[in-house]
């Protein structure tokens, strides 16, 4: 099986912020996820470098633009590096290549008649790059920024959008998941049946931006350029090799307030030039700090570089998808991280790591041998069960549900764990193939919260099987060895605690 995954291209009028940082990790999980299954993965994620906002944000620093697209676009793949993304691929839109598809896929959509040029007036708003109707304005003002759109009239080309309305209307009710959760559907559904518009694709009063073939003196809207990334891309990210296989997606993922464009406008461009369509989009919620979306135009934004430098990289990773439902809006806090980080990371999971390892070192040298005893058959069939939930959980981009799942069994093997009492086992010779067996079981268990958290928390994944002298290569995290008796008899390694409890003033 293939799969293709995106996130959007990140716009570089400004740096990125925890929110960039979000839905990076959210499309590394699930390609990781689907690494494991053995598909053949392509992860692709990248920059947005024209428009009118970015030469304008170039302008107010002296810079050109396309020194300041530089500059910024490296601050993105930095993040997308430090999050520890496996991407296949970091695609920017000032690559000569993107440009050059752009030009190719716009010249389609002219010679399926569905190009015309007109005069326009109307009301944009210059944070989104794009027109609004006064219908759609909220006290005046754009509903995302809050900002009231200038009135701009020019001559452009137009994409004839209301042609495809009849025909996106019955892909949507055909595709029913299409677009996931379930009201990101509905809306988008609502969006064309109240009636689709012909939407302006050029500008005659920007000149940073991918010249229209046909008419250099106007330059291809932004967001048609960006989207049109999705493809470009598969067209030279690895030369001599044919990437065009991957082709269509099988999931977008993206914030909400780029659903118009992804789930309306792109299937339409799709469906004029002639491609199939992605298999599906997944629209997460907003991440919230005081109860407001985080947003660059309004500065209250958190750095995800200060974050990961006092708590980890997994540990970022895991709270914004432990704390916040992956498909709603969520409110996160620096108290927030603090105690999930205590609390769950600390106390449960690493204490846990650290109470094993220290045992079987303490009770048996520091080699767990393969029990004879029979394991647990409760334990054995509840590691069963988180493996199978997070699997199906991580297959329908159910992220926070999995991590409860694998969660409720990192508690049930503390349980176990005082339940078994090994220290008193240990004072026990008869007892020894029971002690045996309980140390082999917490090491067959953990092994198995390692496989199922190794999308999220790589690196923690990597440590903890490490310590437990469980193999890792590549073949070895697959999740169809997840299994109790795969865990291998082995000499453990004590070592520092995988996540020091942070002291927070009362």
């Amino acid at each position: 099986m293939r799969f293709f995954i995106t996130t959007p291209i990140y716009y570089v009028n400004a740096d990125p912020h925890v929110g960039h940082a979000y839905t990076t990790i959210a499309a590394d999980i699930l390609a990781r996820f689907h690494r494991q299954c053995g598909d053949e993965v392509f992860f692709l994620t990248g920059t947005d470098e024209h428009g009118n906002k970015v030469a304008q944000a170039a302008a107010e620093l002296g810079r050109t633009p396309k020194e300041h697209c530089d500059i910024v676009s490296e601050r993105f793949r930095a993040l997308v590096g430090q999050v520890n993304a496996s991407n296949d691929f970091f695609i920017r839109t000032t690559d000569t290549e993107h440009e050059a598809f752009v030009q190719q896929f716009v010249q389609r959509l002219k010679e399926a008649g569905d190009i015309e040029k007109r005069a326009y007036g109307g009301l944009y708003c210059t944070a989104c790059e794009g027109f609004y109707y006064e219908r759609d304005l909220v006290d005046g003002k754009c509903p995302i920024h809050q900002i009231e759109p200038v009135w701009l009239e020019e001559e452009n080309y137009y994409f004839l959008l209301s042609r495809y309305q009849d025909r996106l209307a019955e892909f949507f009710r055909s595709h029913p998941d299409w677009v996931k959760p379930r009201s990101r559907y509905n809306e988008a559904l609502s969006f064309i049946e109240q009636g689709l518009e012909d939407i302006s694709i050029s500008r005659s009063s920007i000149t940073w931006g991918v010249p229209v073939p046909w008419d250099p003196d106007q330059v291809i809207y932004v967001w048609v350029d960006a989207l049109i990334n999705y493809l470009s891309a598969l067209t030279y990210a690895r030369p001599g090799e044919e990437l065009m296989r991957f082709w269509p997606p099988q999931l977008h993922v993206m914030a909400k307030d780029i659903l118009k464009f992804h789930a309306v406008i792109w299937p339409a461009l799709l469906m004029s030039a002639g491609y199939d369509l992605p298999d599906g989009e997944f629209i997460h919620g907003y991440l919230l700090m005081g109860g407001e979306k985080m947003s660059k135009t309004r500065g209250n934004v958190l750095d995800p570089f200060a974050v990961m430098k006092q708590y980890g990289i997994d540990a970022l990773r895991f709270y914004l998808f432990r704390e916040v439902t992956f498909g709603q809006d969520g409110v996160i806090s620096m108290e927030g991280f603090a105690q999930r980080y205590n609390n769950e990371l600390a106390n449960e999971l690493g204490n846990l790591v650290s109470r094993s390892a220290s045992m079987i070192g303490k009770y048996r040298g520091g080699v767990v041998a393969q029990a004879v005893g029979g394991s647990d058959a409760d334990l054995v069939r509840e590691g069963a069960a988180m493996v199978a939930a997070c699997r199906a959980r991580l297959d329908d981009v159910e992220i926070t549900a999995a991590l409860e799942g694998i969660w409720e069994f990192v508690r049930r093997l503390n349980r176990y764990v005082e339940e078994q009492a090994p220290w008193k086992l240990a004072k026990d010779e008869a007892q020894a193939a029971q002690l045996d067996q309980v140390l082999y079981d917490l090491v067959a268990g953990l092994r198995l919260v390692a496989l199922c958290l190794y999308p999220v928390m790589p690196g923690t994944a990597e440590e903890i099987l490490d310590r437990l002298g469980q193999p890792q290569e590549a073949s070895d995290l697959l999740l169809e060895k997840a299994a109790w008796e795969q865990a291998a008899p082995a000499a453990v390694r004590v070592g520092p605690s995988l996540f020091p409890r942070i002291e927070t003033p009362e």
